[in-house]
């Protein structure tokens, strides 16, 4: 097998089937119902549920809540618009990898994978496994995060300036056997075929963008309350919404009205992330210069339309003190819901305590849909990176039944259950939030740089609104890394350094690959 390390194309090629060869193994098992489901089910997770209530912490305003959630629309929207062409140009396992390596160099592109691996899909897939386990134990209150199988270690909290790190359990408890178990169930169903996690993901995507259309509905016709109302809207939407208003962020940090909106979008970008993992699987798509475009269009769209909507819910519902003081909900004498726990505020307001066992359901759905589309997808980024001679070799191997990337599967398997296990993954989490906006703009920036070194490419799909659209969403995402950078070290810093460990990495790899090739030569 060759490991011959890839080069971007040269300036005059246009040949953008250079690299199709890696794709030709696959089954074309997506049509543009799967693409845009495998789109928003990898969007929904628990976030929608929960986050609002610290971004309400940090805006103190209803209308800088909804201002939240729509410049995480905006962003997420014009990303997918540029995203599609794309798609639409390099339609191939691998996705968002395959066009940094081909925009900006093979460097980039393995940052990108590296990062990708070692955190953000790894650590992603293993947070929301646990956030499965943590509303199973509504129903089994034997599965908790403090009913320990085998307790390892503590790690003390070490500080580190403005950061805290370590100050996790380290252990198996029933709570993350249960994540374990459900990683280990989808990785081997996503095994037997691009078509049976498509058939998973369809159904679970279909059943959470119900249950989030249920709320919004539910909560127009039954959880309109006077009182919410009252404190939201008659006279109140617009407090502290001016540019000239002062908002504390914590340790008495006062920032303007924009800096707080871009700080408050580490929750909202994250609950909204994830809409990229379809392009990681493009070389399973049905006329993937069609459907993907397309997907990432209705997908990212439904999503968002459906967040903001919840978010007027939630204000309809409950008072701006509510949702940002949170509220610790009963269900059957068992305390499930503590602070931070919006979306089942409203549901119990509604509802009383059955509201609270829906949402624990809705959940649950939520995460098992969400975990398919992240595993399914993941996997083809490190098949991909692996062709190109920068993984382990082997995971570059397709299952010869059903031509699925069956090592790679394997691989983000045992990585997943280390970081559940570790307790680490939700403080990784945090950590790459600026790390994930820094490869977007990476990959727009890479946009404008193939529309410069190769006009004559063929682009089936052409960004909508560009060179304005992707160039005000560089500005933006920009703006906001920075002031992460300078009132959220704690969420950057480390994000930074983890992909920087990456350099060294690379070069390893390459030097070993190039050797490799010497020796079988």
């Amino acid at each position: 097998m060759s490991t011959e390390i890839k080069t971007p194309i040269p300036p005059a090629a246009t040949d953008w089937d250079i690299h199709s060869h890696q794709d030709k193994e696959l089954i074309k098992g997506l049509g543009l119902t799967s693409s845009t489901m495998l789109v928003m089910g990898s969007m929904i997770g628990s976030g929608i549920f929960i986050v609002s209530a610290e971004i309400a912490r940090e805006v103190n305003s209803p209308a800088l809540l909804i201002g939240a959630w729509l410049v995480t629309g905006f962003l997420t929207i014009v990303g997918a618009l540029s995203y599609g062409e794309l798609a639409a140009m390099m339609p191939r396992a691998g996705g968002q990898y395959v066009y940094l390596r081909e925009s900006l160099g093979p460097l980039w592109g393995f940052l990108y994978g590296w990062t990708l691996f070692l955190v953000i899909q790894t650590g992603t897939i293993a947070a929301v496994g646990v956030a499965f386990g943590k509303f199973l134990g509504v129903f089994f209150p034997s599965i908790s995060s403090s009913n320990w199988i085998l307790h390892f270690w503590r790690v003390p909290p070490i500080h580190v300036g403005p950061m805290v790190l370590g100050n996790m359990e380290v252990g198996l408890n029933t709570q993350n056997l249960v994540a374990i178990l459900l990683v280990v169930a989808l990785s081997v169903i996503n095994i037997f075929g691009i078509k049976t996690g498509a058939i998973i993901q369809n159904i679970f995507t279909a059943a959470k963008v119900s249950a989030l259309f249920g709320l919004v509905l539910f909560g127009i016709f039954l959880g309109r309350n006077a009182q919410a109302l009252a404190a939201n809207f008659q006279g109140n939407f617009w407090r502290n919404a001016g540019l000239g208003a002062m908002h504390d962020i914590g340790g008495g940090v006062l920032v303007g009205t924009l800096t707080v909106l871009a700080v408050a979008q580490v929750g909202s970008l994250f609950s909204a992330d994830a809409w990229n993992n379809v392009t990681f699987t493009a070389g399973e798509v049905k006329n993937p210069s069609r459907n993907l475009p397309l997907s990432l269009a209705l997908g990212t769209g439904v999503v968002i339309a459906l967040y903001i909507g919840c978010n007027f819910i939630y204000l309809n519902v409950l008072p701006l003190d509510g949702i940002r003081d949170g509220a610790t909900i009963l269900a059957r004498g068992i305390k499930y819901a503590t602070e931070d726990r919006v979306a089942t505020a409203v549901l119990t307001q509604m509802f009383g305590s059955l509201g609270g066992l829906l949402m624990a359901v809705a959940i649950m759905l939520s995460s098992f849909g969400c975990n398919n589309g992240l595993i399914l997808a993941g996997a083809r980024v490190y098949y991909a990176m692996a062709k190109d001679g920068l993984f382990f070799r082997s995971v570059a191997n397709l299952n010869p039944t059903y031509k699925t990337p069956a090592v790679s599967l394997m691989v983000q398997m045992v990585w997943t259950c280390v970081l559940c296990v570790s307790g680490s993954y939700g403080q990784l989490l945090d950590y790459i939030i600026f790390a994930v906006l820094v490869f977007y703009i990476l990959t727009i920036i890479g946009l404008f740089v193939l529309r410069r070194t190769h006009p004559d490419a063929e682009r089936p799909y052409r960004a909508i609104g560009y060179p304005v659209l992707p160039a005000i969403y560089i500005v933006m995402a920009l703006f906001i890394d920075i002031v992460l950078l300078r009132y959220k070290p704690q969420y950057t810093w480390p994000g930074l350094c983890i992909v920087l460990l990456g350099i060294p990495v690379y070069f390893a790899w390459k030097t070993s690959a190039s050797r490799k090739v010497n020796h079988e030569s």
